[in-house]
C-alpha cells in the first residue's frame, strides 16, 4: 500500500467510528497451535456489535459535520471484513436496520412497513432474531446487488483471508467498477476479534498516471490471477495442510515446496536453520517468462 499526495483513494478523515471490547470470541491461547479457539455464536453477535457501534459514530460525525442525514443511500460501495459471505449478506442488512432505527423514513415505505414489528426489540434480541435477519435480507437485496455484490468476487473466491479480507474487497470494486468510480464514496469495515473494529471511508478520484484507476486496474491482473490458479483434489490438500502442520513451529529442516507452481519473482521459504532462523530465495525471472506476470505497482516492467 502506498501512501502519498493527489491520491486516487483518498481516505475522508473526518468521518470515521471506532469501537472496541474486551472479548473472547477468536483467539489463539495455545501458541504451539497455528489454530485459533472460535466461539462462533459469539463472534458473529460481535461482529455486528462493532458494526452497530462503528456506523453510529460515523453517521454522527458525518451528520455533525455536514449538516445533514447520513443513510446507505450517502456510500456509493461498502466493502467489509470478509470471513465468509453470508455475515457479510448478514451485516448489509444489519446497516439497513440501523438506516431504520435511526431515521424510520429513509428506509423507504415498504421497507418502513415491514421492519416496524421489530423497532421495539432490544438490541440484544434484534441480534438473534432470525425474523429480523431473514426480512431485513430479503429488504437490503437490491442494495446488496448494487453497493456490496461489486466487492465479493475476491473474498469469495480466495476464502478467508483475515486482515486482508477488507483490502481484497476493496480490490473487487476497483477491478469491477474503475471506469465509474471517479468521485464516488466507499466505506470501509475491518475488524478484528479480541475485539477492535473502524468504519471509515475513502473518495475515490480517477488519479494521475501511473496511479490512475485503470493503471491499477491493469497492474493487478485479478482475473488472469485467479484464472492461473492450479486445481488441486482434496486429499492433496489436507496433506498439505497436515504437513504445515507438523512444520509450524520448527526448526533445523528445508523446505521441499514445488517450485514449477510458483509465479516468476517470488520468494520463498528454502529453510529454517537450528536457530529458528529463515533463509528465503527468489524465482528466477527468464527471458522467457510473461512480463505481464511481473508488473510493478508503477506500471512498468523490469
Amino acid at each position: 500500500m502506498l501512501i502519498g499526495p493527489n491520491a486516487p483513494i483518498a481516505i475522508e478523515s473526518k468521518y470515521r467510528g471506532t469501537h472496541m471490547a474486551h472479548v473472547y470470541d477468536f483467539y489463539k491461547p495455545n501458541l504451539a497451535s497455528e489454530y485459533p479457539v472460535v466461539d462462533g455464536k459469539l463472534s458473529q453477535t460481535c461482529y455486528l456489535m462493532a458494526l452497530d457501534s462503528c456506523y453510529k459514530r460515523f453517521c454522527n460525525k458525518f451528520e455533525k459535520e455536514e449538516g445533514r442525514q447520513f443513510s446507505l443511500l450517502e456510500a456509493d460501495y461498502i466493502a467489509f471484513h470478509s470471513p465468509y459471505n453470508k455475515l457479510v449478506q448478514k451485516s448489509f442488512a444489519r446497516l439497513l436496520f440501523n438506516d431504520f432505527s435511526r431515521h424510520a423514513r429513509s428506509v423507504g415505505k415498504d421497507a418502513q412497513e415491514k421492519l416496524e414489528p421489530f423497532a421495539s426489540l432490544s438490541e440484544e434480541d434484534s441480534y438473534n432474531s432470525r425474523d429480523l435477519e431473514k426480512v431485513s435480507q430479503q429488504l437490503a437485496k437490491p442494495l446488496y446487488d448494487a453497493k456490496i455484490q461489486p466487492s465479493t468476487l475476491l473474498p469469495k473466491q480466495v476464502g478467508n483471508m483475515y486482515t486482508a479480507s477488507l483490502y481484497a474487497a476493496l480490490a473487487t470494486i476497483i477491478h469491477n467498477k474503475h471506469e465509474t468510480l471517479d468521485g464516488q464514496r466507499v466505506l470501509m469495515f475491518s475488524y478484528g476479534s479480541g475485539l477492535a473494529s473502524t468504519l471509515f471511508s475513502f473518495k475515490i478520484r480517477e488519479g494521475q498516471f501511473p496511479f490512475t484507476l485503470s493503471n491499477i486496474t491493469e497492474v493487478m491482473d485479478i482475473q488472469s490471477k485467479l484464472d492461473s490458479r492450479h486445481e488441486f483434489l482434496p486429499e492433496d490438500f489436507v496433506e498439505n495442510l497436515k504437513r504445515m502442520e507438523t512444520l509450524y513451529g520448527a526448526k533445523d529442516f528445508v523446505s521441499t515446496s514445488q517450485l514449477s507452481f510458483l509465479r516468476p519473482g517470488a520468494f520463498y521459504l528454502t529453510k529454517v536453520d537450528s536457530m529458528y532462523r529463515r533463509f528465503y530465495s527468489r524465482k528466477i525471472i527468464s527471458a522467457g517468462d510473461n512480463f505481464e506476470n511481473s508488473k510493478l505497482a508503477n506500471g512498468t516492467t523490469p
